[in-house]
């Protein structure tokens, strides 16, 4: 797909430029911003939260809560660059307090649970830990009911990130996404 005339010359527009674009409502600027700061935003926000999923989800937020917020950037105090960084800690590290205060990341915490042991090799670490997980889930899996169940076989032990799930099991991402946290405290009950 060729980009218009409009788009190339936004794409050639420096950050600030982009920046002044999105205070007047253009919001072809944002998503020049967004090509050119994704993957940084995103990186950033998966090292934080460790979750692919919550990753995606906040990522996509940020940008949208930059778009609507455009007018709070000061060129005096940074670059687009550094002050789009700031703001992603910022969520990302609020976003880890909210997911910890509800339990999210107490799997590896669960009393009478192994802890993986630590190997000087990380991938062996990795590959360790992903054993335990794998054995704690096909231990609870029996207490969740078919929909549950599917859902979080397809995050946690396939990989998928919650809106593809959703699409599987033919659920609205917001009631997926409440099955399965609700999947994961009864998991969370069980071991």
């Amino acid at each position: 797909m060729q980009r218009s005339q409009e788009e190339c010359i936004m794409a050639s527009l420096a950050d600030e430029a982009l920046m002044d674009a999105i205070r007047n409502g253009r919001a072809n600027a944002l998503t020049i911003l967004f090509e050119r700061y994704y993957g940084l935003v995103f990186a950033t926000v998966q090292r934080i939260l460790r979750d692919r999923g919550e990753a995606e989800d906040l990522t996509q937020e940020v940008f949208l809560e930059i778009y609507r917020k455009a007018r709070l950037y000061n060129p005096c105090k940074g670059s687009v660059k550094v002050w789009l960084l700031q703001y992603t800690y910022h969520r990302s590290f609020n976003r880890r307090k909210y997911l910890a205060r509800r339990g999210f990341y107490r799997a590896a915490q669960i009393p009478g649970r192994r802890q993986p042991e630590l190997s000087a090799n990380p991938k062996e670490c990795d590959f360790i830990y992903r054993i335990d997980c794998r054995n704690f889930l096909q231990n609870g899996l029996q207490r969740l009911n078919a929909t549950e169940r599917k859902i979080v076989e397809l995050v946690l032990l396939h990989g998928w990130t919650l809106r593809e799930a959703s699409v599987h099991v033919q659920q609205s991402y917001v009631n997926s996404r409440n099955i399965y946290y609700r999947a994961i405290k009864k998991l969370k009950a069980a071991n």
